[in-house]
């Protein structure tokens, strides 16, 4: 009876373990677009969230820069500035140099390598840098708020 139960526990173990691996979250680059249409929670977030004014205007600092998003799908912190970004890139209709969003697993990594690069620890962070040089990063979540953060980088 032992040998039974514990044969039945290890077919359990090696099922869960089976289903998890099929599990993992995405990892990768990914567009705002297919972001915001393949993960309900990242959608509320956008859609729920409403810039002010003055949050729209100090996002114009960040015209000609490009912008490195690094996260987690998976990531609380993730669901809820992430989209809150993409809302005020939207609003202040800002012509930034490029937006990269890269999603990382629950090990902080992603397929390209780009998570390493930037020795990323902690998620969601926002990079922001122009002509290769890194002029500031915003990690987990804003002081004051995205924008007002994001816009003291020159």
């Amino acid at each position: 009876m032992f040998k039974r139960l514990a044969l039945l526990l290890s077919l359990c173990v090696v099922s869960f373990l089976s289903v998890a691996a099929d599990n993992k979250p995405f990892t990768g680059q990914i567009s705002a677009a297919d972001l915001l249409s393949e993960y309900p929670k990242f959608a509320s977030e956008y859609e729920k969230f409403t810039p002010t004014l003055a949050d729209t205007q100090a996002m114009q600092a960040l015209a000609g820069k490009d912008i490195l998003v690094l996260f987690g799908a998976w990531c609380h912190d993730s669901q809820r500035e992430v989209p809150r970004l993409l809302k005020l890139l939207d609003n202040a209709n800002v012509a930034f140099a490029s937006l990269q969003l890269v999603a990382v697993g629950y090990d902080k990594q992603d397929p390209e390598g780009i998570a390493g690069r930037y020795q990323l620890k902690y998620t969601p962070t926002i990079i922001i840098s122009t002509a290769g040089k890194e002029l500031g990063r915003l990690v987990e979540k804003p002081t004051i708020s995205i924008a007002s953060d994001l816009s003291q980088f020159n």
